[in-house]
């Protein structure tokens, strides 16, 4: 018997009754004409979670570093170069990427804790005219750092790059227009702001970057994650081409957790991921705790906060998942040791976790 505990992490967050519910439902076949019909609808209900009308809008059946690899290995062919805007741990991983996929990445290194600059990014593109593609991280996960996703699409495309964008912290949780925007590529994870269990992966690509995915002269380095295959799945129509056996189960807990994000509304979920995080910060400074992050590039739902000092941030946390069943995470490479990070996602948004957070921290402190 695993224990029950309150995630308040960087992920997974809780996740909602509904759809753990949802999960239990009977297993069908993946090629049944009754789950061709409700991928339809999926699909309907992901894209209105990412603002967009892209048909090559989909669930990858892996976890968001599959996402991410699946627009790298579609999109990048060896010799291409890539500009990458790297601020944290998920910037790293994105040139990890690059690298394997055979392409010339130009990395463009900011410190951690503070977003990407544009005005960096613009002078790279500007030196490497020959870039095929910007690729960067909205909402860094490892620092709780937002960067102005908006701005870096429009240098990309003033700059014929497309745009390659990680939301996996983002999707949910804070304001995200795909197709305002003018977003080519994205990725984001079901864990964190959908509080649906991790295993999925919902992707998106508009026309440009099919096109680029539709001219290249070697195929995806990827047989699993090619884009040419996966659509011939998850494309519209009721004839699909078996290409994985999909996890049926896990479809359902995201359909169903898409379903209670509409319902809400995107602003409202987005408001109250902003709602709670001003209760949260109030109760931290109350206790002379300090965010790592500056107010303006704060992310509401993924929270650094500085370990004070003489404080072993470890025994902190331990304390925390003992005696209240409460997890938070810890930081990571530079930050380890310097800082929590407190999850506000999903279903782990409320007003309730944010009291037991509180009295649990006050409590391991004193």
């Amino acid at each position: 018997m695993l224990p029950k505990r309150t995630l308040m992490g960087p992920g997974p967050s809780d996740v909602y009754p509904e759809v753990l519910a949802a999960m239990s439902r009977p297993t069908i076949g993946h090629l049944d004409p009754a789950f061709v019909e409700f991928m339809d609808e999926l699909n309907q209900l992901l894209r209105y979670a990412f603002q967009t009308q892209n048909t090559v809008t989909m669930p990858i059946s892996a976890p968001g570093s599959a996402g991410m690899e699946c627009c790298f290995v579609n999109l990048l062919e060896p010799g291409e170069k890539v500009v990458i805007a790297s601020n944290g741990v998920f910037g790293g991983r994105m040139l990890e990427n690059a690298r394997r996929c055979g392409a010339n990445p130009v990395v463009v290194e900011f410190e951690w804790g503070t977003p990407v600059d544009p005005g960096k990014v613009e002078d790279a593109l500007k030196a490497n005219p020959d870039a095929v593609a910007l690729a960067f991280v909205h909402s860094e996960t490892s620092t709780g750092v937002r960067s102005d996703a908006e701005a870096l699409c429009k240098l990309a495309q003033q700059n014929d790059c497309l745009s390659i964008v990680d939301a996996v912290t983002t999707l949910g949780g804070i304001e995200l227009k795909v197709d305002d925007w003018g977003i080519d590529a994205i990725y984001s994870g079901t864990q964190k702001c959908l509080s649906v269990p991790p295993g999925l992966s919902p992707v998106s690509f508009n026309d440009a970057a099919m096109d680029k995915v539709k001219s290249r002269s070697t195929p995806s380095q990827s047989w699993f994650l090619d884009l040419d295959l996966l659509t011939g799945y998850w494309g519209p129509g009721a004839k699909r081409a078996y290409h994985h056996t999909a996890p049926i189960n896990s479809l359902y807990a995201l359909d169903e957790g898409l379903r209670l994000l509409k319902k809400e509304g995107l602003e409202n979920a987005w408001n109250r991921h902003a709602a709670n995080h001003v209760k949260l910060r109030e109760g931290l400074e109350a206790m002379g705790l300090e965010f790592y992050v500056d107010a303006e590039y704060r992310l509401p739902q993924l929270n650094a906060v500085k370990v004070p000092e003489g404080v072993d941030e470890a025994a902190v946390r331990s304390f925390l998942l003992n005696e209240f069943n409460l997890e938070i995470g810890a930081g990571l490479g530079p930050l380890a040791g310097k800082i929590w990070r407190i999850g506000l996602m999903g279903a782990s948004s409320s007003e309730k976790h944010v009291e037991l957070c509180l009295h649990g921290l006050k409590a391991a402190l004193a």
